[in-house]
């Protein structure tokens, strides 16, 4: 550091960060890159991203949830242009087939149910109502009905909500299917815009300072040397950094999420996107299917334990709709979390961090998080205790609460058909969710965490959709008159339908909003 900015520094006080280092690109890499160049532009502070052409990034993640926006939104990034480079469509859910039992679907969609009542959860007048049906010899219909998200993903329609517009339906509320490759190629031209410098090459050597441990520097097989203040390691599962280097401790979740395994494809497209991702319980596992503009991104997710990698590669060409644009890639992960996301001067984003099977679309939103933690609680040169705690700290009840949803949907299931399914089945579960299930299960009542990413809506749907019954409803609901109970569902669902009614499809929306170019 220059005198003059010792000088500046004052007396007793830390010196800024001057030199930020991101070991690694691929998705995280360059989210990193690209918030930091725009969040510490005024701060004289360099970004360097290190990454090599010859390292392959695992790029299958193409589907996120609706926090993507805030990011986006921080960022400046305007929307259809992201949409028309990355190929994006719109999702409003993800419907879950075969994962209750076989024949079985539901959808978990990104918006509320009906309209709250007095008070009271929609799903618990549901619940009444579907007694007062089967009381008079009828059905009610699944609880997806009445969520105007749902409705629209399987009528395949879609359209912004309008700013300010009210009205009897909760509006809209939406995410992306993107090319998660094109994505970090997007983001990599807005960080380089605003300075951040990219360095091709392999990392060969990491240099500690003898006293402290502190990373100092990177150096690259042709020699270079890059030294840094503040490491970011995005180097994927190995955590070049994170764990090779500051060996940070990795606590694995496998006896509680068994896949360790994924195979992945592209194919052609045959149909209309649909504005939703879709989920297919299979014998050892799960297959995705994300559709784009140009081609439909699909994988199967499952146990090396109850099948081989050819019988799953096998099972997933044989299940996708088109024909495959490109071999098949193979991927083997751990399940879990570093026992430290911030050791001394690094901090691990993305798959280095941990890793969570992608059932609900949070690998990225996992990324966003952890950069706006950073950005929160950013250090000086002083690397306070306090700030890594606090970030090592939330950012470790969060992949908890995450991993619990995902859980559930292993758990919650009466299927025994496979020998997977039946150790998912009966497994014991963290108590954390044992005590919400059992919760669920009395009145159908939920108890969750204001930092859970997953509402109460998103816990009931899920439930209820893999079959998790309650013996009966919050007793608060009998206060209600059957007949106004009846009628306040009823007009719940009328009004979501017609709203939807009144939606364009999901396909002519795109072609007018952000129809991509064909891309390689």
């Amino acid at each position: 550091m220059s005198d003059a900015a010792r000088t500046n520094a004052g007396p007793g006080r830390a010196e800024p960060i001057r030199r930020i280092v991101i070991v690694g690109g691929g998705t995280a890499g360059w989210m990193a890159a690209a918030a930091f160049s725009k969040q510490l532009a005024d701060l004289p502070t360099t970004i360097t991203l290190v990454e090599s052409d010859d390292i392959g990034t695992v790029g299958v993640g193409e589907a996120t949830i609706p926090a993507i926006h805030a990011f986006n939104a921080m960022l400046g990034i305007d929307q259809a242009e992201f949409m028309r480079f990355c190929n994006g469509t719109f999702k409003l859910g993800i419907e879950f087939v075969d994962w209750g039992r076989l024949g079985s679907s539901y959808i978990h969609p990104f918006t509320s149910f009906g309209r709250d009542f007095r008070h009271l959860s929609f799903y618990q007048m549901w619940l009444k109502y579907s007694r007062l049906m089967a009381v008079h010899g009828g059905t009610a219909l699944p609880f997806d009905n009445y969520n105007v998200c749902a409705v629209a993903a399987y009528k395949r329609r879609f359209a912004h909500p309008e700013a300010g517009a009210g009205g009897p339906v909760a509006p809209l509320r939406y995410a992306f299917h993107f090319d998660a490759s094109r994505y970090a190629k997007y983001l990599r031209g807005f960080a380089e815009k605003r300075g951040v410098t990219r360095v091709e090459g392999k990392i060969t050597d990491v240099q500690q300072d003898s006293r402290t441990g502190f990373i100092t520097s990177v150096q690259l097989q042709d020699g270079q040397v890059v030294p840094g203040d503040l490491f970011i390691d995005c180097s994927g599962f190995r955590g070049l950094l994170i764990e090779q280097t500051l060996h940070s401790g990795y606590e694995e979740w496998t006896h509680w999420l068994p896949c360790n395994r994924a195979v992945a494809v592209p194919s052609e497209t045959v149909e209309p996107p649909v504005p939703y991702t879709r989920s297919t319980a299979d014998a050892a596992g799960w297959r995705w299917r994300i559709p784009l503009q140009n081609r439909v991104g699909n994988g199967y997710v499952y146990s090396s334990d109850f099948i081989t990698d050819d019988q799953a590669q096998e099972q997933i060409l044989r299940t996708i709709d088109g024909e495959p644009l490109a071999e098949p890639r193979r991927l083997s992960f751990v399940t879990g979390k570093r026992r430290q996301f911030w050791n001394r001067n690094c901090v691990a984003i993305g798959l280095a961090s941990g890793f969570l099977e992608p059932l609900e679309s949070t690998s990225i939103h996992l990324i966003q998080t952890a950069i706006l933690k950073l950005l929160a609680f950013f250090p000086d040169s002083d690397f306070s205790p306090a700030d890594r705690d606090a970030y090592n700290r939330h950012t470790s009840d969060e992949y908890d609460f995450i991993r619990d949803f995902i859980i559930l949907h292993y758990k919650a299931t009466e299927r025994g058909d496979t020998p997977f399914w039946r150790q998912c089945r009966d497994m014991d579960v963290p108590d954390t969710l044992a005590a919400k299930m059992d919760l669920f299960r009395s009145r159908g009542r939920m108890l969750i965490s204001n930092d859970d990413l997953f509402k109460t809506p998103s816990w009931e749907v899920v439930m209820d959709g893999q079959g998790l019954s309650p013996r009966s409803y919050d007793p608060i609901v009998d206060t209600i008159p059957d007949d106004d109970l009846v009628a306040e569902v009823e007009t719940a669902y009328r009004d979501i339908q017609s709203a939807v009614q009144r939606l364009p499809s999901h396909q002519d929306y795109i072609a007018r909003f952000c129809r991509a170019e064909v891309q390689p």
